[in-house]
């Protein structure tokens, strides 16, 4: 098979496996009905987290987290581990988890998705990103907050630490900008809710029904 179906095939099953809906998958298997129906409306780890518990809630990180960490897997397998092919891949996964074919192009912030992208890429760009974001929910406890500062720092982070002496190539400096530009406009309604004081704090409690 040429490159370029290695490529077309790499992407569409990136962009698939992305927008595999984990966070109603869950609510529903342990009774919470649909997350988009309740809370933030959001399928994400946190709204999750709020509808069903923190079991549920963590397991949708992991099993979000892991679609991004596949993607760059499958481009570093299928296309000879080329730094383009693996962020592109990676940059599909998010659109899938943002941009859902299967919930009408409704989906979910693309944090956790990200996240396991930019862990295949640049561990250690990812884990100092991860240790940003602790800081600000620990001191704000808005979730929110931590995922936009952590997005915004997240080039910077994969630049620097790319590998020693060495930066990134460009395509993916470039994709990896508009990764975290996607996921900070993701966060355009979290961004209008913290500026009016409206944004909810970050808690491990279960929500009651309304």
């Amino acid at each position: 098979m040429n490159l370029t179906a290695n490529l077309i095939l790499v992407f569409a099953a990136s962009y698939l496996l992305g927008s595999i809906p984990f966070g109603m998958v869950m609510t529903k298997l342990v009774g919470a009905g649909d997350v988009r129906r309740t809370g933030s409306g959001n399928i994400g780890a946190t709204n999750v987290a709020r509808v069903a518990g923190p079991v549920p809630g963590l397991l949708t990180l992991f099993l979000d987290a892991l679609k991004g960490w596949l993607a760059v897997w499958l481009a570093m397998r299928f296309l000879h581990g080329q730094a383009l092919g693996m962020v592109l891949a990676g940059l599909f996964a998010l659109l899938g988890h943002c941009f859902p074919v299967w919930l009408r192009f409704r989906g979910g912030k693309g944090v956790a998705t990200a996240a396991g992208v930019f862990l295949a890429l640049c561990p250690a760009a990812m884990l100092g990103a991860a240790m940003l974001f602790l800081l600000v929910v620990g001191f704000w406890r808005y979730v929110s907050l931590g995922s936009i500062a952590a997005a915004a720092a997240i080039p910077l982070l994969v630049y620097l630490l790319w590998a020693p002496h060495f930066a990134p190539p460009p395509s993916v400096t470039i994709t990896s900008l508009t990764i975290a530009a996607l996921v900070i406009y993701q966060h355009r309604g979290n961004v209008a809710r913290l500026a009016r004081g409206e944004e909810p704090k970050f808690s491990l409690r279960k929500q009651d029904p309304v």
